[in-house]
C-alpha cells in the first residue's frame, strides 16, 4: 500500500491518541485530518487510516459513508454544500440550489471544469433557525437569498 498521508498526519494522530478512550473513537478526528490534508478520502486513504489507528477497514468505510461531511471523491476549491432538508426546503433551498447550479453551470454532485466549485446537496447542516443554509468549505452562510448567494459567489470568483 502506497503511503498517502504525511508524517504530519501521523504525528498529529500520536498527539491525539491519548485523548480518546478507544482507537475507534479516534476515527472521526483521523478522517478530518486526512481530508484537510488531501481534500478528500480515497479507498486507499481509508485503508491507511484503518492501519494507522488499528481498526478494521470496514469500520472506516461504514463511518465515512454515513456522514456527508467527508468527501469520497475530489471536490473543487470551493465546496458548496446546500442543505435541502425540511427547514431549508420550506425557506427556498430548492430555488437556491437551482440558482447555484445555473450560476456555476453544473449540477449538484459536479465540479466546474476549472475545479474551482463543487455543489453537493446535503440533508442537514443544523442551521434550521436561519434557513436556508449553505456551507462553503468550513464556513456557514445562513438566511440566504439568491441575491446574497450571488454576492458570495462573486467574492469567491
Amino acid at each position: 500500500m502506497k503511503k498517502q498521508l504525511s508524517d504530519k498526519f501521523y504525528k498529529e494522530i500520536d498527539r491525539l491518541r491519548p485523548r480518546y478512550p478507544t482507537n475507534q473513537a479516534l476515527l472521526l478526528p483521523a478522517l478530518h485530518l486526512a481530508q484537510d490534508e488531501l481534500g478528500w478520502v480515497s479507498g486507499d486513504t481509508m485503508d491507511e487510516i484503518a492501519a494507522a489507528i488499528d481498526i478494521p477497514p470496514p469500520v472506516v468505510r461504514e463511518v465515512i459513508t454515513f456522514y456527508t461531511m467527508y468527501n469520497l471523491k475530489p471536490v473543487g476549491n470551493y465546496h458548496l454544500q446546500v442543505c435541502t432538508n425540511i427547514s431549508c426546503a420550506l425557506m427556498g433551498a430548492e430555488k437556491l440550489l437551482e440558482h447555484c447550479e445555473k450560476k456555476l453551470g453544473i449540477q449538484a454532485g459536479e465540479t466546474t471544469r476549472d475545479n474551482k466549485f463543487t455543489i453537493t446537496e446535503v440533508e442537514c447542516l443544523g442551521a434550521c433557525g436561519t434557513a436556508p443554509c449553505v456551507q462553503i468549505n468550513k464556513d456557514y452562510y445562513e438566511d440566504l437569498t439568491t441575491e446574497k448567494m450571488d454576492r458570495i459567489l462573486s467574492e469567491l470568483k
